[in-house]
């Protein structure tokens, strides 16, 4: 890592400052690049009010060959400063992300997942001509067929309640108080949830492994980098964007590093997971949770998923009240967390519950 900017927003354009990187540097790049979206009228709502699309200049370019060869350039950047054993995940929608799949596999990267990120509470299809956009996709792939990568595998599934993970996402866009604003209006027009950076950052990289992202924008990667004990290096090419992303990872604090260990194997349980909670933020690494009727009995959330009772022993919340009981236990109902407004203790179940209706309703 020696001479890496780490732990910085660079501003430039992401070509010419990837090029003044040194090769085999970086363990992961997440990239969201422009989509291309070559729209050519503005949108209404059928109550005449203008829908806030992306129609910023980053976003324009003269034809899908100016398009394809400025895809081209940056991948093949991302690829030479990937180490051997690194991965690369783009987002992006039909506008482009097949043309970028396509170009990825010339270039030599190797497909290893394609994952559809299904959005909660998708925006309509204002006009009723087609079906309502409610994904997109990501692709993940490593530098080259046959290296060893990072996947944490065992991470993932205490994530989804100790069943594997699956390639189809469900989080909610961006929403409530974790967008961006700058005088009432949305600071970034494609500002990704951290729930979902939460994810691809967990799955992929471990602890003090150093993160890319070509196209910072508002800074997500670098802010849930910064909390899970990563570093992260940011290319933005807009300055406006560079002082607000600054100001957003100022203000993280990293979680301790006792919770970010990845841990073992947990029975099948429910739908709706601990780790879901906590990619959302509904509870956060390193809060404690209280046994119903013992209260000398604590345990600490970890960045997984899973929680470390006090006698070190880890394992989900239904394992561990099991153990302290000798019998089976649904740890939702087990679980008190304290609520940060009243100090009364709750159910985490009740979290569960909001977090439910959010995701059913308008977003948190």
């Amino acid at each position: 890592m020696e001479g890496l900017p780490l732990n910085q927003v660079l501003h430039g354009d992401c070509i010419e400052v990837m090029r003044c990187l040194p090769e085999r540097s970086v363990d992961c790049i997440f990239a969201d690049p422009p989509y291309n979206l070559q729209l050519r009228q503005e949108l209404y709502r059928p109550n005449r009010t203008k829908v806030d699309a992306v129609d910023d200049e980053w976003d324009r370019f003269e034809s899908f060959e100016a398009y394809d060869a400025f895809t081209e350039q940056w991948l093949s950047e991302a690829r030479r400063l990937l180490k051997d054993t690194g991965t690369l995940w783009v987002i992006g929608t039909y506008h482009n992300i097949f043309r970028i799949g396509k170009i990825m596999q010339d270039l030599g990267f190797w497909i290893l997942n394609d994952i559809v990120w299904v959005k909660a509470n998708p925006m309509p299809n204002f006009r009723g001509v087609r079906f309502t956009n409610a994904h997109e996709t990501l692709i993940w792939a490593q530098k080259a067929q046959g290296k060893p990568y990072t996947f944490n595998y065992h991470a993932m599934k205490a994530l989804n309640d100790d069943v594997q993970m699956r390639s189809d996402w469900l989080i909610p866009l961006c929403t409530g108080s974790e967008r961006l604003r700058r005088n009432g209006e949305k600071a970034h027009s494609t500002q990704k949830p951290e729930a979902l950076l939460y994810r691809v950052i967990l799955a992929s990289t471990n602890p003090d492994d150093v993160i890319l992202d070509p196209f910072f924008g508002a800074g997500t990667t670098g802010a849930v980098a910064k909390r899970l004990g990563r570093h992260w290096i940011g290319i933005e090419k807009d300055a406006r964007y560079v002082e607000l992303a600054r100001r957003r990872i100022e203000a993280v604090e990293p979680l301790p590093v006792e919770f970010l260990a990845p841990l073992s194997k947990s029975p099948r349980r429910r739908r709706v997971s601990l780790g879901m909670l906590i990619e959302n933020g509904y509870l956060s690494a390193g809060d404690t949770l209280y046994f119903r009727g013992v209260p000398t009995c604590e345990a600490r959330v970890l960045a997984n998923g899973h929680i470390r009772y006090q006698d070190g022993a880890e394992g989900s919340i239904h394992a561990i009240g099991r153990r302290i009981t000798g019998a089976p236990c649904n740890g939702w109902e087990a679980w008190y967390y304290r609520d940060a407004e009243t100090g009364q203790l709750f159910p985490i179940d009740a979290l569960r519950q909001r977090f439910m209706q959010d995701s059913d309703g308008q977003g948190k």
